[in-house]
């Protein structure tokens, strides 16, 4: 399946025709560059918690995820204790999963510690994947790559959990490391 032209003339990746709050977080953020720790740290957890779940269902939540982690503030995530855990446990803005929580207060730490070596921001840039032809069709579409692995093998050693390939390949997509769109998408080449 190649893209699907919407009500408004405008071809786009299929998943985008789901929902209207789908098809405007594909207009205006999937595969557009983000900048600063916290878009990061965001966009990581995000993607961390979708595992297992639609996208839909995070997106929705994301207001949620912004007031319950603190705007994705590393420093003040790091200093959430059990207390906070349990709290967020009972968080219906939120996907209440103990193993997510605890991931997310465990790589606000990280957070903190890697920026002694030039943050999260720059670690993930440096997993830049060379450009490659545009998928045609949603077969097309990459699960993980090598450099997607290699992000996620660096951010283990780092300390970070919930990173694996596929998602931190995801993390690349969202957050324009790779123009995600497909040929003939009208945002294909207008991201990064």
């Amino acid at each position: 399946m190649g893209p699907i032209t919407g009500e408004d003339g405008l071809a786009r990746c299929p998943w985008a025709a789901a929902t209207a709050q789908l098809r405007d977080y594909h207009d205006r953020e999937w595969g557009v560059r983000v900048h600063g720790e916290a878009a990061y740290l965001e966009r990581m957890t995000l993607e961390g918690f979708q595992s297992g779940l639609s996208w839909a269902i995070i997106l929705a939540k994301r207001p949620g995820f912004r007031a319950a982690f603190a705007g994705f503030d590393a420093d003040r995530i790091a200093a959430y204790d059990e207390g906070d855990v349990e709290r967020l446990l009972t968080d219906p803005g939120i996907v209440r999963n103990r193993r997510k929580i605890e991931a997310t207060l465990t790589n606000a730490r990280a957070t903190v510690a890697l920026r002694e070596d030039g943050g999260l921001e720059q670690l993930i840039l440096a997993h830049t994947p060379a450009d490659e032809p545009p998928p045609v069709t949603v077969a097309d579409w990459a699960a993980r790559t090598t450099e997607s692995a290699l992000l996620a093998k660096e951010l283990k050693r780092r300390g970070f959990v919930f990173v694996g390939p596929t998602t931190m390949y995801a993390l690349m997509q969202a957050v324009g490391l790779v123009d995600p769109h497909l040929a003939g998408c009208h945002r294909r080449g207008s991201c990064g």
